[in-house]
């Protein structure tokens, strides 16, 4: 298969195992369909040769194949995969989600944009229309309430009096297309924070929450919450590390213990782990900002109460930038809302491709198993091997990095997620390397370990334990995305190109032909017109220079002449001309030849003259 299946099998193999499972009460997605076939080309378990093209009989296998593990909902390992790909498709940072929310209200509003900017009002009736149309766009723009609450309406329209009254719609009018998209941002700014202000003096605020107050509770409820799961996981992955661990101490624990899928639940574990990670760091993002912007709106708020006071009329020089960094500020407020339920959504989905856990192991199994039985957590693991670390001096050539001499220590890029890079492949354990006892640099790439004899064992030859590393990810698939190992995998992405293009789940490295060019002589020439190679044309100068030395050049002049000045005359130039005559020719035709014989007389008085023809008759010529 020139390293990976062809599309059209692809395609066949994926559309086949779809409408099976579908047929079986699973509609799963393309891409999952898509990744696990290549998985299970992947698994060297399954026999599948990369090299050589699938026969029939192979196909219909690897559809088996494919169906059985995607309806094994036993499996921890289908479940990982399962959340692997949801994460990946649904998860989005802080830009990419404030980005695309803005897009789709953009969109929404975009109807009632164009019929403000593309109208042209005559008559006062259209002239109200339109201002009305204004009020609708600032409401739905700014979120504060609904184009349908009559308040609301009201507290809108009076406050978009206050800065634009109906008289200036005319002007409005006037101005371009893009002039006026932004004159409505600027006028939605301005009403909004006049809204805030008249709700912060309890004269107005129709449906506006107090999301300062709402954000302050629910994140860190939401923290919480996220903390408590990620807490659970923790002890769940240390049970199953300490169980793991005895199988390979105890070959009487390891046939108890084999009929278990214990590695995969410890993989699914540990990816349950890391994604909620991601969002608790998103978690507390936010609750950093929100923080943040509580003592920016109070202080805005404040300056703003101080400016206008009591005051009949404010100078809008004043007024106006202060009204504008409350409604950025009430915008930010709407932007946290909209994350915390985005995290809160991916939290409470992403539970879900856990609860295996709990129907494979429950609670009353692991106590039993664990009886009698030490079972340590990765803070524990670690200050075990805080005294230790590489002698440098043992190794030669491999380069050894350390806190105190490296800069931004904390910072390097370390591979299999922090996991100790000797344990993946030998052990099938995802134990937490220690930076302590050392990082390897190997081929510009950072390795840690849980020990110092493990550290060891791996520097001896790196790229063997790499490659075991790489062997026990085709047997888990899962190990690809949790060990962060898509550079070794290029050619294991989805059919189905349903995913972002900056996400970095099963994504090769993205390729591309390029091409430069450069002009042909980027400096000016520099070629001596004036050299000459040639010898005897050196020669032939050098004379003729010579010659020159001895030539002088004479003039005189003449009392006569040198008062006269230079006259030209213009004549017409003859012109050729020609004739043309009639010419020569010739035929072959028989030359006359007649005698006449008598002429000069003879004895007798009278003469007779005799004529003979002698020519030729002209068919013998």
């Amino acid at each position: 298969m020139s390293g990976e299946l062809s599309q059209s099998v692809i395609k066949r193999i994926i559309r086949q195992v779809g409408l099976e499972c579908a047929a079986q009460g699973q509609t799963l997605s393309e891409t999952l369909v898509a990744f696990m076939v290549k998985a299970v080309v992947l698994d060297p378990r399954n026999d599948f040769n990369m090299n050589q093209i699938l026969t029939e009989k192979d196909v219909q296998s690897l559809t088996q194949l494919c169906v059985t593990r995607l309806l094994d909902t036993t499996n921890p390992s289908l479940s990982t995969i399962k959340m692997q790909v949801y994460f990946d498709m649904h998860y989005a940072n802080r830009a990419e989600l404030l980005s695309e929310h803005q897009r789709i209200l953009e969109g929404k509003l975009a109807p009632v944009v164009r019929a403000i900017t593309d109208s042209g009002p005559r008559v006062q009736d259209e002239m109200e229309n339109v201002y009305q149309k204004i009020v609708t766009y600032v409401l739905l723009s700014s979120g504060l309430g609904s184009p349908t609450d009559i308040e609301a309406v009201r507290e809108a329209t009076a406050a978009l009096q206050s800065v634009f009254s109906q008289t200036e719609t005319i002007t409005f009018i006037s101005l371009s297309k893009k002039d006026k998209e932004q004159q409505l941002k600027y006028l939605t700014m301005l009403v909004t924070g006049i809204r805030l202000y008249n709700k912060e003096c309890q004269k107005g605020g129709r449906g506006i929450g107090d999301l300062p107050a709402i954000l302050s509770e629910a994140i860190p409820s939401a923290t919480r919450t996220v903390d408590e799961r990620l807490n659970t996981c923790h002890l769940l992955a240390h049970r199953y590390t300490a169980l793991l661990e005895s199988m390979q101490e105890d070959p009487h624990r390891y046939s108890q213990l084999s009929t278990f899928k214990l590695k995969e639940a410890l993989f699914n574990v540990k990816q349950y782990e890391a994604f909620l990670c991601i969002l608790l760091s998103d978690a507390i993002t936010s609750a950093q900002e929100v923080e943040t912007m509580n003592v920016q709106f109070e202080a805005t708020m404040m300056l703003l109460k101080n400016t206008v006071q009591d005051k009949i009329s404010v100078d809008s020089k004043e007024v106006f930038p202060l009204f504008v960094e409350l409604s950025k500020l009430w915008t930010s407020f709407q932007d946290e809302m909209l994350l915390l339920n985005f995290l809160t959504n991916m939290t409470d989905n992403l539970q879900e491709f856990s609860e295996i856990q709990s129907q494979l192991f429950p609670e009353e199994m692991l106590t039993s198993l664990l009886k009698g039985m030490t079972v340590k957590s990765d803070e524990e693991r670690i200050k075990e091997t805080m005294g230790t670390r590489v002698n440098v001096s043992d190794f030669k050539n491999q380069e050894w990095l350390f806190p105190e001499t490296t800069d931004n220590f904390d910072q390097l890029l370390i591979q299999y997620h922090g996991f100790c890079a000797h344990a993946i492949g030998v052990k099938g354990l995802t134990l937490p390397g220690n930076p302590a006892i050392g990082i390897l640099k190997h081929k510009e790439k950072c390795y840690v370990f849980s020990s110092k004899e493990a550290a060891y064992i791996f520097a001896q030859d790196p790229d063997k334990f790499i490659q075991l590393n790489v062997e026990k990810a085709k047997e888990y698939a899962e190990l690809i995305q949790l060990l962060e190992l898509h550079h070794q995998f290029e050619y294991l992405v989805p059919y189905a190109q349903a995913r972002k293009a900056d996400k970095c789940l099963m994504k090769p490295t993205t390729k591309r032909d390029n091409g430069t060019q450069t002009d042909t002589h980027i400096l000016p020439p520099t070629i001596v017109r004036s050299y000459e190679w040639n010898e005897w044309e050196l020669r032939r100068k050098a004379i003729k220079l010579a010659n020159l030395r001895r030539k002088l050049t004479h003039a005189m002049q003449t009392d006569l002449s040198h008062m006269r000045r230079e006259n030209f005359t213009q004549v017409y130039l003859p012109n050729d001309v020609g004739t043309q005559t009639k010419r020569d020719n010739s035929s072959n035709v028989p030359k006359p030849q007649i005698f006449l014989k008598g002429l000069r007389g003879g004895s007798s008085p009278t003469t007779h003259m005799v004529k003979v023809d002698l020519t030729r008759p002209v068919d013998e010529t």
